[in-house]
């Protein structure tokens, strides 16, 4: 019994960890220029910044492609790069400013090739 006690409260500290960091960069990101992932409406121009969580390598189409996951505190894209192995700086824990067009694949938001800014 005791094992699951800590085991919830493991999950419980976990948890509002989570939730104070999604706080802080939800305050980190606030800027009147740039759109919330969360409320970013799709098929329109957005300008986007947010911490890259994953950056993978996954061809589409026997052509590379880049992808990585950016997370802002109020949800996350999926960012391609098509025809790209690599782009020096961009790596998980790295702040970016994206700005394109969010589309849907394989029903996740997506935001292909975009213009992108190295954030300090």
């Amino acid at each position: 019994m005791a094992e699951k006690s800590r085991l919830r409260r493991s999950i419980s500290r976990w948890a509002n960890t989570s939730d104070q960091h999604a706080r802080d960069m939800r305050k980190e990101y606030a800027d009147d220029r740039l759109d919330r992932i969360g409320e970013a409406p799709d098929r329109e121009q957005v300008t986007l910044q947010g911490t890259l969580r994953t950056v993978t390598l996954r061809p589409r189409g026997g052509v590379p492609a880049l992808e990585a996951e950016l997370y802002d505190g109020t949800g996350t894209i999926t960012v391609i790069w098509l025809g790209r192995r690599r782009i020096l700086g961009v790596q998980p824990g790295r702040s970016l400013k994206i700005r394109g067009r969010i589309g849907r694949y394989d029903g996740h938001r997506v935001l292909y090739n975009p213009r992108y800014e190295l954030m300090p």
